[in-house]
């Protein structure tokens, strides 16, 4: 296993970018949901009808939120499983993998 949060990993195959890429694109929908079910529970504490249904778009916005570390997490478990191509690893550097093929 790499290690974990080594930006260099972000690009180090087509693989690991398209990983990269996907990873970015649902933690931003994440995100944007979190964000929204705030925004419509904000607005539902105007009404008293509405607050019940105010307090459970807040608790799931929460749940959203903390989901975000744990896309962040996956990513870099993935990255850092990933096989790194020869010529994307620096002079001398021993595979990902640990094994040595000198």
């Amino acid at each position: 296993m790499g290690k974990l949060f080594d930006h260099t990993l972000r690009n180090a195959s087509l693989d690991h970018a398209e990983i990269v890429r996907k990873f970015e694109l649902y933690r931003t929908i994440v995100e944007f949901l979190a964000a929204l079910l705030f925004v419509i529970g904000s607005i539902f504490f105007f009404y008293d009808s509405l607050l019940f249904a105010g307090t459970w778009l807040f608790l799931i916005g929460s749940i959203l939120f903390g989901v975000r570390p744990t896309i962040r997490l996956m990513l870099e478990l993935k990255l850092a499983n990933l096989p790194v191509p020869k010529e994307f690893r620096p002079y001398g550097a021993p595979p990902v993998d640990g094994s040595s093929s000198q």
